[in-house]
């Protein structure tokens, strides 16, 4: 599960440059900390696969529960008939597969897409499903805040890292209060023609959050976030095992909080290297050798990866949709109301006197 990521430089080259610069930052930084290969090795030849096997079930119940989550967002977000419960797991598993080979975030809007497909008679379909996206994230706000609370109380940091902890969890309640102020009563009518891209973006993030202004969704929604990241934590617990990492579960909060942060800038896919320098350097506290922690950071990634992508592939599979559609998916500042009611594009279709797409 994963927190609300910043926009990179919109031009290839600019995402090329950065991508390169942080790169070779992270492949000195290997280098100077490299761990020995052998012990690399060496972990990945101890495995439990029993743990793994631990590791990806709790892994796909997180998808379910953030999938559940979804749901009950979009159905306070928009008036009936409202998608199905197996549809919306459907669109929510495709944009996993995108998020995990594709740069750029691209899965967001993927289900999104999923979604659209199959209402093309819903008028402003798109711009409000990418309403319920934002409001989705905005409700991780809660989880994470527990969690950084968590790892501060009970993990082995040093005092600088807690005070930084401490006033995370303050922006993440200011945060949360101010999307409670913002957002609109539920079914309130939408219009986004002629409006700019920030404000574009601000109209379909408020009338996404109209969940809030049910106390009874809004809980639920939070319910079904809060244990999804309880099945993450669990998850890189039980990777730990399978790795015989036997460190208590702070360890396990502080390795999914570092994987969060180190991955809001998406530089590559996955960030196959940060993250695991990241991971090793945090499990040192803990008298982890540094070369079974970077074993151990990849094996997390690909039992997360396993899932995402498996199942991802299934439902685009099922959807009937390509990796060559998702890769013109249009910007979230694109969405259109349709004015005759029709569709709105497809992903793949022929662009129709569109602005531009991300790639």
């Amino acid at each position: 599960m994963k927190l609300p990521r910043p926009s990179l430089p919109s031009s290839t080259v600019g995402r090329a440059s950065l991508g390169m610069i942080v790169f070779a930052a992270a492949a000195a930084l290997l280098w100077w900390r490299g761990p020995n290969l052998s012990g690399i090795g060496s972990a990945f030849s101890q495995v439990q696969w029993e743990w793994v096997a631990v590791a990806i079930a709790l892994n796909l119940l997180s998808v379910i529960a953030r999938a559940l989550a979804w749901t009950t967002v979009i159905r306070q977000a928009m008036p009936p008939p409202h998608p199905g419960v197996s549809l919306v797991f459907s669109a929510f598993s495709v944009g996993l597969f995108a998020n995990a080979v594709l740069p750029g975030r691209i899965g967001e809007l993927a289900r999104v897409a999923v979604l659209t497909r199959k209402m093309p008679e819903r008028k402003g379909a798109w711009a409000l499903l990418v309403g319920t996206v934002f409001a989705h994230r905005v409700f991780d706000i809660v989880p994470v805040t527990l969690l950084v609370m968590y790892v501060a109380l009970t993990a082995n940091i040093p005092p600088s890292a807690k005070a930084t902890l401490l006033f995370v969890i303050g922006v993440g309640v200011g945060l949360f209060v101010f999307a409670f102020i913002s957002a609109r009563r539920q079914h309130q009518e939408m219009t986004v023609e002629g409006l700019g891209p920030l404000r574009r973006l601000w109209t379909m993030g408020r009338h996404g959050l109209g969940v809030m202004r049910s106390p009874f969704g809004a809980a639920l929604a939070i319910l079904f976030q809060t244990l999804g990241w309880v099945c993450q934590i669990l998850a890189v617990w039980a990777a730990m095992r399978a790795f015989d990492i036997h460190a208590p579960l702070p360890a396990a909060g502080v390795v999914l909080l570092l994987m969060n942060v180190v991955t809001i800038f998406p530089f590559w896919p996955g960030n196959v290297g940060l993250v695991q320098v990241a991971i090793a350097s945090a499990l040192v506290g803990y008298g982890v050798a540094y070369g079974r922690g970077v074993a151990y950071g990849f094996g997390l990634q690909a039992i997360e990866a396993s899932v995402g992508i498996g199942v991802g592939l299934l439902f685009l599979a099922h959807e009937g949709l390509s990796i060559a559609m998702l890769r013109v998916m249009p910007r979230a500042d694109q969405a259109e109301m349709p004015a005759d009611g029709g569709a709105t594009e497809e992903p793949g279709a022929p662009p129709r006197e569109r602005a531009g797409v991300s790639g």
